[in-house]
C-alpha cells in the first residue's frame, strides 16, 4: 500500500485557478488575453506556453494567500514559477524518452487516494475541480506526468541510494553520544545560491558574492521567506525556503550539525557545497520526549471493483461476508476464498503487525478507531473495499531493531534529498533552455 504522505503533494493541483483578473504577470491583462498562447520558454524539444505559466502563477498566488504569506513582486514570482516549470518539463521529457508509461488504473488509484485524503468522494472531488475551473482530463494528465516523474526519480536517484550497516551503527552511536532524542524536530528556512556544474572560479565567486549580500540583508532584518522567494535556487523557494519540521537525521547532513549550536532565530552561512552556497535559519525546535509506538495486528478481506463488479456490488459483497462472519463462519476461510488481496488471502487475510503510517489513511483511520476483534463496516480505499478486523494491539518501546530501521530510513532520506538536488541541478545545466519572457 502507498504511504500516507505520498499523495498529499499532488493535491496542490486543486489550486489551479480559473480567475486571472488582477493577475498582471506578463504585462497588461489585455495583452495576456491577446497572446495567451505565445511561447515563453523552449525546453529541449518542448515548449512552455504563456497560458500554462499564467495558470501556474495563479495557483502559487492562491497557495501563498492561503498560507498568509506576503506576495513577492509579480515579475519575480513569474521567474521563479517558470524556472520550476522548466525543471518539471525536463524531467517529464526524460521520463518519456526512457519509455516510462503510466496506465489508467494507476492514475485512477492515485486520484481516488487524493480524494480520500481530502475526505471527499470521487464525485465531490471532480465537482471541486470544476468549481476551480480545472478540466478533469487536464488534471489526469498532470497526475500521469507526476507519477512518471516519480518513477524516473526512483530509477535515476532512489535506486542508487545505499545505506551500509556501518553507516547505521555510526548514526546510532552519534545519536547516543550526543544525547539526542530521535523525536526532537527542527524547522529550518533555507536559501540556496546555486553554482553551475563544473563551475569556473568566476562562477563560484559570483555566487559567493550574491550569497554574502543575501545573508547581510536577512541579518539586517529582511523577512527570510521573502529573501528565499527572491533569491533561492532551491525547490522550496516558492514556499519561502521552508523545509518543514524534520528530525535531525532528516536534515541535510551539510548543516545537520548546526542544530547543536544554533538557537531559534539564528542564521548561518554561506555554507559551501557542490551545489552552491547555502544560508539557513533555525525557525523553531519542538518535541524531544520519548514515547512508545502502538503496533496493530490486523487482517482484512479486499473486494476490488472492476468492469463487472461495481463499487456498490463490492460493498454489498463485503456486507454479506460480514453477516456470515457474525453468524459464526471463519474469517480466515472467507478471506482465502474471496479476498482480492492475494498476498494476504493465503494467510487468511492477515497483514501482520503494522506500525503507524504504514497503511493508506482511510484504512489506518478505520483500523485505529476499532476495538480488538470487532469487524468494521466496509471501508473504501484506492484499492477497493475492505472488511477489517483488528486482532491485537501492543505498545512497542524503541527496540534495537526498530531503532536500526528508523536509522536506515532517515539516512536514506538524507542521502536522497542531497542526491536529488544534485541530480536536478545537473539536468538543468545539461538541458537546452531558451527563456522568451521578455520577447
Amino acid at each position: 500500500m502507498i504511504d500516507r504522505t505520498s499523495s498529499l503533494r499532488l493535491f496542490r493541483f486543486l489550486a489551479l485557478g480559473a480567475t486571472l483578473a488582477g493577475v498582471l504577470i506578463l504585462g497588461s491583462a489585455s495583452r495576456a488575453e491577446e497572446v495567451v498562447d505565445r511561447i515563453v520558454a523552449v525546453v529541449d524539444d518542448g515548449v512552455i506556453l504563456e497560458s500554462e505559466l499564467i495558470e501556474k502563477v495563479s495557483a502559487y498566488k492562491r497557495s501563498l494567500r492561503q498560507s498568509n504569506a506576503s506576495l513577492p513582486p509579480d515579475s519575480l514570482l513569474v521567474r521563479r514559477v517558470l524556472e520550476h516549470m522548466i525543471v518539471d518539463k525536463i524531467q517529464a521529457q526524460m521520463a518519456e524518452r526512457a519509455g516510462i508509461r503510466v496506465d489508467e488504473e494507476t492514475v485512477r488509484q492515485w486520484v481516488q487516494q487524493i480524494a480520500q485524503s481530502n475526505r471527499m468522494s470521487l464525485e465531490e472531488f471532480r465537482a471541486q475541480l470544476r468549481s476551480e475551473g480545472v478540466e478533469y482530463a487536464d488534471f489526469l494528465d498532470q497526475i500521469r506526468s507526476e507519477i512518471a516523474v516519480r518513477r524516473l526519480r526512483q530509477s535515476q536517484v532512489n535506486n542508487q541510494i545505499k545505506v551500509s550497516e556501518q553507516e547505521i551503527q555510526n548514526y546510532l552511536n552519534t545519536q547516543s553520544s550526543a544525547g539526542t532524542s530521535r523525536d526532537a524536530e527542527y524547522l529550518f528556512g533555507h536559501i540556496l545560491i546555486r553554482t553551475p556544474q563544473a563551475a569556473s572560479p568566476a562562477d563560484v565567486q559570483k555566487a559567493r558574492d550574491k550569497a554574502e549580500k543575501v545573508l547581510a540583508e536577512v541579518r539586517k532584518g529582511m523577512d527570510f521567506k521573502q529573501a528565499a522567494l527572491g533569491a533561492s535556487d532551491d525547490e522550496q523557494a516558492l514556499k519561502g525556503g521552508d523545509l518543514g519540521w524534520r528530525k535531525k537525521s532528516q536534515i541535510p547532513s551539510l548543516f545537520a550539525d548546526y542544530t547543536e549550536t544554533m538557537k531559534e532565530g539564528d542564521i548561518e552561512g554561506p555554507i559551501r557545497s557542490s551545489s552552491g552556497f547555502h544560508i539557513i535559519k533555525l525557525l523553531g525546535v519542538r518535541g524531544g520526549e520519548n514515547h512508545s509506538v502502538t503496533k496493530t495486528r490486523v487482517r482484512h478481506i479486499l473486494i476490488r471493483p472492476n468492469e463487472v463488479v461495481s463499487d456498490d456490488d463490492a460493498k454489498e459483497k463485503l456486507l454479506t461476508l460480514r453477516r456470515r462472519i457474525e453468524g459464526g463462519e471463519d474469517f480466515s476461510a472467507l478471506a482465502r476464498g474471496h479476498s482480492d488481496d492475494k498476498n494476504s488471502a493465503i494467510k487468511g487475510g492477515e497483514m501482520g503487525w503494522v506500525q503507524p503510517g504504514a497503511l493508506v489513511p482511510p484504512f489506518e483511520d478505520a483500523m485505529n478507531r476499532m476495538e480488538v476483534n470487532a469487524l468494521s463496516e466496509p471501508v473504501q480505499t484506492q484499492f477497493g473495499w475492505h472488511l477489517i478486523q483488528v486482532l491485537e494491539r501492543k505498545q512497542s518501546d524503541d527496540s534495537a531493531e526498530y531503532l536500526r530501521n528508523q536509522a536506515r530510513e532517515e539516512i536514506t532520506k538524507r542521502k536522497l534529498e542531497e542526491e536529488t538536488e544534485s541530480w536536478l541541478s545537473r539536468l538543468r545545466d545539461e538541458a537546452y533552455v531558451e527563456i522568451r519572457l521578455d520577447q
